[in-house]
């Protein structure tokens, strides 16, 4: 097997990257930080590993890394667009305006730029699966949480526009919306955090979901159902139920 992944570095990506190492992969490995993808690489010794230092938002790093990727495995298998950012954000505060577009640049534009110089030979090859993380997150806004609650609702949208694009072709696209995983992304969360998955058991549910080629999975399963409750709660409801929550930290 051949996985390409990014947000490699850490959380649910370098859980990835420990999973799928034990199953024999041949992996590519992306995140920004060297010595972080250095310090993994090696901690998966015998493993096949190569890493790639480089940003989802820029389109030319992933490019690089998919034709170094490919050339010396050849298409991958699996491609897991895993990387994302997470910070409070308020719209009225205008230094949070950089905030939204690093999040927005990462969440949705590093999905598509992580998938984009592989679609065309996994269409030409008839198989592939191209699997995007995104969130629970995604299915209503919060307070304080525009950039993230729209970024991820905007991944699992796009997600399915590829899906349907690619019906028919052998590529299956996979959506994995994750609910609260114990990472650095959520260690500053001042809320509470229900059916909290530890990184190992999230990628194991996640490497599940793509194996058996779902369109849409939610993990764990409580979240499933606590999501479905929460995207049919009528709107009135919703919003005098979150109002007062508590507000992710606008500053890492």
């Amino acid at each position: 097997m051949r996985v390409f992944l990014t947000g490699a570095s850490s959380g649910l990506g370098e859980a990835l990257a420990r999973l799928y190492a034990r199953q024999g992969a041949a992996l590519g490995l992306f995140a920004r930080r060297e010595s972080e993808l250095a310090r993994i690489a090696a901690s998966l010794a015998p493993a096949t590993v190569l890493t790639y230092a480089g940003d989802v938002r820029e389109p030319d790093d992933l490019a690089r890394a998919a034709a170094d990727f490919q050339a010396r495995f050849g298409c991958p298998d699996v491609v897991i667009a895993n990387a994302g950012i997470s910070r409070g954000t308020l719209t009225d505060e205008p230094e949070d305006l950089p905030a939204f577009r690093a999040v927005f640049e990462t969440n949705v534009l590093g999905m598509v730029h992580t998938f984009a110089p592989f679609v065309r030979e996994m269409r030409a090859g008839g198989a592939g699966i191209l699997a995007g993380i995104a969130s629970v997150a995604g299915f209503r806004g919060l307070p304080g949480s525009g950039a993230y609650c729209g970024s991820k609702s905007a991944a699992i949208t796009y997600l399915e526009s590829l899906r349907i694009e690619l019906r028919g072709s052998g590529v299956a696209v996979v959506t994995v919306c994750p609910g609260f995983i114990a990472t650095p992304l959520t260690a500053r969360n001042p809320y509470r955090m229900p059916f909290l998955l530890t990184p190992d058991a999230a990628a194991a549910q996640t490497a599940r979901a793509i194996a058996r080629r779902s369109r849409f999975h939610v993990l764990p399963w409580q979240m499933a159902l606590f999501g479905r409750v929460l995207r049919c709660l009528p709107r009135p409801l919703f919003d005098r139920a979150v109002a007062g929550r508590a507000r992710k930290p606008r500053h890492p």
